[in-house]
């Protein structure tokens, strides 16, 4: 049985930038505290959500550095490595570790999309060249490519392949990999509509957009799950749905950056060529904010 990284509700941070687009420190060191205060388990950072397909090689060492730094041990930091190109990748993942990581996350290769044996090679080659945890990321919606469960068993059989993020929306294929691979690898939920779901099958949690803007709720739906209180993780994710779909009405990160605007943080604009959200979609999320007392 390999030792999982953490277990709850994992933030896919997003990342505050100026009104010129640069990286706003001062404003990440403020949603990291949020998040530790508000009971999530482990920050991912230079993830999707993060924006960091538009980040320098420099932005990007230095943006976990610096949250290794403000998290100072509290909870486990994981860092997107991922690429589509595995020398960087490996490059990349070398780099989290000197910056204190204590986890990769490795997207899927995405345009130059590859087979089944393509993936099991890149991944395994990455898991060489670190001793770093490494968890997965099914994505296919964005990188038009999706691990199979006979896949998964392969690569479960690397050590440092300890986890997958699952985003791909199918229960059913899901289930599937929990069976094969059994203790072999964790499973987070990548979608927060379905984090009891996939608790349900052996999950160990969830890669939350949510948590970002409500990490205690995330948090807590997981942890009365492990608590058998099972009726009550179930009506607090249902409970939770709309403002979950909200924040998905246009492409991640915009709403949830919108979201965290109009909480106050301060996290500015979304780097091109993502854009801010039509005004229709902002009224969607301000009355799902409302509902849950987000705004004031």
């Amino acid at each position: 049985m390999k030792k999982t990284i953490f277990t709850g509700s994992g933030v896919a941070i997003a990342t505050p930038m100026n009104a010129d687009y640069s990286i706003n420190y001062d404003r990440l060191a403020n949603l990291l505290e949020f998040q530790i205060k508000g009971g999530t388990d482990c920050i991912i950072i230079c993830g999707t959500t993060g924006e960091t397909s538009t980040f320098t090689d420099e932005e990007h060492v230095e943006t976990i550095r610096f949250a290794v730094e403000k998290v100072a041990g509290r909870v486990p930091v994981i860092a997107g490595a991922g690429s589509n190109d595995t020398a960087y990748a490996i490059w990349l993942s070398k780099e989290a570790k000197q910056a204190g990581a204590d986890g990769l996350l490795h997207v899927t290769p995405y345009y130059n999309k590859t087979s089944p044996l393509g993936l099991i090679r890149h991944f395994n080659a990455i898991a060489d060249a670190t001793d770093l945890p490494i968890v997965l990321y099914n994505v296919p919606s964005r990188t038009g490519m999706s691990i199979k469960p006979e896949t998964y068993v392969e690569l479960a059989k690397h050590p440092n392949i300890v986890a997958t993020k699952e985003a791909c929306g199918d229960i059913s294929a899901i289930a599937k990999t929990a069976s094969l691979c059994g203790d072999e690898l964790s499973i987070y939920s990548g979608n927060d509509d379905q984090i009891v779901p996939i608790l349900s099958l052996g999950g160990k949690g969830v890669i939350s957009v949510l948590a970002n803007i409500m990490p205690q709720e995330t948090h807590n739906i997981c942890q009365l799950y492990f608590d058998g209180k099972v009726k009550e993780s179930t009506a607090l994710q249902l409970k939770l749905l709309n403002l979950i779909n909200s924040l998905f009405v246009e492409v991640n990160p915009t709403p949830v950056k919108e979201a965290l605007n109009l909480m106050g943080f301060e996290c500015g604009p979304c780097r091109l060529p993502l854009v801010e959200m039509v005004e229709s979609n902002r009224e969607i999320l301000k009355k799902a904010m409302q509902k849950h007392s987000l705004l004031q």
